[in-house]
């Protein structure tokens, strides 16, 4: 079952599901149990999250054994991104529309900014993940 785009952004007005987008998109798939372990809650928890990650088309699954392990629906993601950036109030209208930006407030470019910076971080802490396997 796939949210329209004001269901799908309520299953992602709870941090804790962004948390485990977060979790997946750095380290590749994972189990319901370790994801629990990493974010301090419930395996119950994590499982109703989950649950609703998958209905949402965000997050995907697929039992190897005993071991169910969750993954990220990148063109899902990418989609969900997509429709985000035409309603995003920085006005940067997503990546790669730099001239956009030169018509922007202050504020909303340091805004802008701190995003950036966070999603820099995660891409540099997979990196580093990357090259030390």
């Amino acid at each position: 079952m796939k949210f329209h785009s004001a269901e799908l952004f309520k299953v992602l007005g709870v941090d804790t599901r962004v948390k485990i987008i977060e979790l997946l998109k750095t380290q590749g798939p994972l189990g319901a149990m370790e994801i629990a372990k990493q974010l301090g809650i419930t395996p119950a928890a994590v499982s109703q999250h989950l649950r609703l990650l998958r209905q949402s088309g965000l997050v995907r699954s697929e039992r190897k054994g005993y071991w169910i392990p969750y993954s990220i629906d990148e063109e899902a993601l990418e989609k969900c991104g997509r429709q985000l950036a035409q309603v995003c109030t920085c006005g940067c209208q997503g990546a790669g529309k730099e001239q956009e930006l030169l018509k922007v407030d202050l504020e909303s470019l340091k805004r802008c900014q701190r995003e950036l910076a966070n999603e820099l971080q995660l891409v540099e802490a997979r990196i580093k993940e990357l090259e030390s396997e």
